[in-house]
């Protein structure tokens, strides 16, 4: 589709940001960019010429210069022509330059990378094509990446900023989003990914980043590293453990030494052989039933003053495995 975007190209270099946006590090960034200042300055300016002639009358008309009454004036065929057409050509062109932008990002490639992105209070999970699940974004530079979006719980959403692209991520059905990421990452360096639909107490702490890398090869490497190999020795259980609470978000809500502060849920430590006070006004004893049911069925044995808010495995798929080695963790944290 004809585009105005081209033509203005060489007044589009921001890519170290402005005072409106961050980097451009998306090929969708330019257009975005474009459309949001034409739109801005067409209504700065009609703003500044409708305020300035609304001025100048009041000031030159602000007093009677006549004794009586006149009658006023015919309408003008000319000027009413002149204030419909010009501002409608400007509203075609924000209707057509928006409307490239939204059919482009409803598109994605056939070749698109496919990486699922799971929401749930109150973290991301990113599910690889080789099966790996972790809390990171991980793409590569110049290949169009699909996300496919699902909720575990509430209404999410993915924001990238630096990409342009923003889409919710709805109980119930799939959503997409799709972005070529055009910059690479340094060492060390990310895009943050945010939620921006509401979802609960510890909506603002559900970010995460998005890595760059600069090549296929960078990306292979990264996930070779990446995905978990356990160790099905027992006396390994626990270091197993270890990974599933730091790969699967656990430590958004619980934290591991003993801290509760801007927490939603009871820390791990200390927990296991303990007597747990419910809000039923009950007690139970936290052995690995205990502990198992809570991963599983949260809801069933909530702990005194916490709210029932963590969802079936934590809004994560874990394996059998994996809840075995959460547990042997837990147990780990026993005072």
């Amino acid at each position: 589709m004809i585009s105005l975007v081209p033509l203005l190209s060489p007044f589009l270099q921001e890519q170290e940001g402005s005072y409106f946006f961050p980097v451009q590090a998306s090929e969708f960034a330019a257009d975005t960019d474009w459309l949001f200042h034409f739109i801005l300055w067409v209504s700065v300016v009609s703003f500044v010429l409708v305020v300035g002639v609304t001025g100048w009358f009041i000031w030159r008309y602000r007093q009677a210069r006549e004794p009586e009454p006149q009658p006023s004036a015919t309408h003008s065929v000319k000027l009413e022509l002149i204030w419909s057409i010009i501002p409608s050509i400007f509203l075609v062109i924000m209707f057509w330059e928006g409307f490239q932008v939204f059919v482009d990002h409803r598109n994605p490639p056939p070749s698109a990378d496919r990486v699922d992105v799971i929401g749930s209070k109150w973290l991301w999970t990113f599910r690889y094509p080789n099966g790996a699940e972790l809390p990171e974004l991980h793409v590569i530079k110049d290949r169009p990446v699909r996300l496919v979006l699902q909720s575990k719980d509430v209404l999410h959403s993915v924001w990238i900023p630096a990409f342009r692209v923003k889409m919710d991520a709805v109980p119930g059905r799939y959503t997409q989003l799709w972005f070529t990421p055009t910059i690479a990452n340094g060492p060390d360096e990310f895009f943050p990914l945010l939620c921006t639909e509401y979802c609960g107490t510890q909506h603002s702490s559900m970010n995460s980043k998005v890595v760059v890398h600069p090549n296929a090869a960078s990306f292979q490497t990264w996930m070779n590293e990446a995905t978990v190999d356990y160790d099905p020795d027992p006396e390994k259980w626990a270091d197993n453990g270890a990974l599933v609470y730091k790969n699967k978000g656990c430590q958004v809500c619980h934290s591991i030494d003993g801290t509760t502060a801007g927490k939603v849920g009871p820390s791990f430590k200390g927990v296991f052989g303990a007597n747990r006070p419910l809000a039923s006004g009950e007690s139970v004893l936290a052995d690995e039933n205990y502990l198992l049911e809570s991963i599983e069925n949260p809801i069933a044995k909530v702990v005194a003053n916490y709210a029932p808010a963590m969802a079936v495995n934590g809004g994560v798929s874990l394996s059998k495995e994996e809840k075995d080695y959460l547990v042997a963790f837990i147990k780990s944290l026993a005072d």
